[in-house]
């Protein structure tokens, strides 16, 4: 990998981390074309550079994480992060053998595209529109349902949105309540990623290949930040897009993405 490289991976990752169009499909359909998606740093600096991405929520919704008085908002997101803590760790080797192959994750984009053409249908009539009513309960279900973006191309961010709305959530506090369950959850994915884990050809913890070269270095600070930049940027407009016209210019996007992917990898590639 190389900077140029580095850099359109993270303005991928903070366009899409957000959407619910699979940031980590769009990342591994990436690396794929450029041929590096076997690399182990490349596969340490698409989760790594999520922490920009983090950030992003973080200082737009700063007003939420830092008003320690209002600490139920905290204990909902530790019981929703829970689901996605276990499940992640028992079944990581089998998600990172898949990221591997980018077939089988354009076919869950169409199907995941086709699914968000008709969420505005199912779930017409919410109850909730603002953080506070959102019970404990309905936080770990919606965690729960975080857990189906665990099969790459799901999306983290549209199986959190559709979660909600089942729960009763406006599209808007789906959204919102989505952004800040990412906080914890992709914290714990890059945490893991960069402080424990090792990776197998080299041996080597996340960190250490991070510091293994200066060009490492420079690429995972690089990529954080323009991640973050992207990421500010995409979330508001997120918001709007989905205030005036719901879920279906994503899932038409979704399965437009998806079947040219599919071209290009089965009869090109």
């Amino acid at each position: 990998m190389d900077i140029l490289q580095a850099i359109i991976i993270a303005i991928i990752e903070g366009l899409t981390e957000y959407l619910p169009v699979s940031s980590t499909g769009h990342m591994i359909f990436t690396s794929s074309y450029f041929g590096i998606e076997k690399e182990e740093f490349t596969k340490l600096f698409q989760v790594s550079i999520q922490f920009g991405a983090i950030l992003a929520v973080v200082v737009l919704y700063w007003k939420k994480f830092f008003d320690f008085s209002k600490f139920q908002f905290f204990i909902k997101l530790a019981f929703a992060v829970i689901p996605a803590l276990i499940l992640g760790k028992l079944f990581d080797d089998k998600i990172e053998a898949v990221l591997e192959h980018p077939t089988p994750i354009a076919v869950v984009l169409i199907i995941g595209g086709i699914i968000l053409l008709f969420v505005d249908r199912f779930f017409k009539n919410p109850t909730i529109f603002k953080e506070e009513d959102i019970t404990i309960k309905k936080a770990v279900t919606i965690g729960f349902w975080q857990c189906l973006a665990m099969m790459p191309g799901t999306s983290r961010s549209a199986a959190s949105i559709i979660g909600g709305m089942q729960q009763g959530l406006s599209r808007q506090a789906a959204a919102e309540f989505s952004f800040f369950l990412a906080v914890p959850t992709m914290l714990a994915v890059t945490c893991y990623s960069i402080f424990l884990k090792s990776y197998e050809a080299s041996g080597l913890k996340g960190y250490e290949l991070i510091l293994k070269t200066p060009e490492n270095t420079k690429m995972f600070i690089i990529g954080n930040v323009v991640a973050f930049i992207v990421a500010v940027l995409a979330i508001k407009f997120f918001i709007e897009i989905i205030k005036k016209y719901g879920f279906k210019p994503w899932g038409w996007y979704r399965i437009v993405a998806g079947i040219l992917l599919l071209a290009y990898f089965n009869l090109y590639k």
